[in-house]
């Protein structure tokens, strides 16, 4: 197969970026790995995207940006890149569903939730460890839980969670929240969200499902141990860039790009949660989108000028 553009990643940004694309009438292909609408397909209310004065539902959301490139004629391809290799002056992307050649690329596959690292949490994934509050917040009905964190996904979740939990203790390296003050203010009004400063989970135990959490305060090096049976991890994300390692420049992991969304390596383009970043917010997703698509437009004129065609 062989596009003139490929965008990789089906969330908000590669959505985004895809539809801008169509309508500049590049051949193009979206590839997505998993389904589709990324992580603000997982918030249970987004409250700061303009034009939803009254908030909007995550997936709801990224539903509507998915369809909005469905009707400029996207086509959706599911697969997940596994490497990416110069060829002339194009690239061939190895993925699972075979090579795809490509005139330019624009990378959009976000981050994954990063992980406690901890005893007990990957054995007890899918029985009471979750990354994913609104994924997984009803199975804890009337239950204790307990969130890792105390940025604005940690005490968005803790909120949400309260709405629908007995009790929520948020674990917090910290003696205060990292969060917005709007959500901070949510969070401190909920009589069942119980704070745990300057502390972090250093265990999760239980046999079939979660039991309790071991807490362990970087102050008074005091050990605790609360009886949950949930625990929803909310301590930031990691770019998926493995198979970028050697092909683009990295910082920390994100992919380093320019106000265009032009990285290191001509011709590949990124946008949304994996870039070099100072804000990761659907705003800024849709933003880089829209860039990335222009400079990859630009681009492919660019290709066609030096050829002659």
């Amino acid at each position: 197969m062989t596009k003139e553009l490929v965008v990789v990643g089906g969330g908000v940004a590669g959505c985004t970026a895809a539809m801008y694309a169509a309508r500049y009438n590049v051949d193009l292909i979206l590839l997505e790995k998993a389904a589709p609408g990324g992580l603000t397909a997982t918030a249970s209310e987004i409250e700061n995207y303009p034009g939803f004065p009254d908030g909007i539902n995550g997936f709801e959301l990224a539903e509507r940006v998915r369809q909005q490139a469905v009707n400029a004629g996207v086509e959706f391809v599911p697969g997940e890149a596994h490497g990416l290799r110069r060829q002339d002056q194009g690239w061939v992307l190895d993925t699972s569903v075979g090579d795809i050649a490509a005139k330019t690329l624009i990378v959009a596959t976000g981050a994954s939730p990063r992980r406690l690292k901890v005893p007990g949490e990957r054995e007890l994934f899918g029985h009471g460890v979750s990354y994913c509050a609104t994924c997984d917040g009803m199975f804890y009905r009337d239950k204790t839980v307990a969130v890792a964190g105390g940025g604005n996904t940690a005490v968005d979740e803790a909120v949400y969670l309260s709405d629908v939990c007995e009790k929520v203790y948020v674990v917090h390296r910290r003696d205060e929240l990292r969060a917005e003050a709007v959500l901070q203010k949510r969070a401190f009004a909920r009589s069942n969200i119980e704070f745990v400063w300057d502390s972090v989970i250093t265990q999760i135990t239980g046999s079939d499902d979660v039991a309790a959490v071991t807490t362990h305060n970087k102050k008074t090096q005091q050990n605790r141990e609360i009886a949950v049976e949930g625990v929803f991890v909310a301590i930031g994300h990691e770019p998926q860039t493995e198979w970028l390692a050697d092909v683009v420049e990295l910082e920390d992991g994100f992919i380093v790009a320019d106000c265009t969304m032009s990285t290191s390596a001509p011709g590949l383009f990124v946008a949304g949660d994996i870039r070099n970043t100072p804000l990761r917010q659907v705003t800024t997703a849709v933003g880089d989108a829209a860039i990335a698509a222009f400079s990859a437009w630009q681009h492919l004129q660019q290709l066609d000028d030096d050829q002659g065609t």
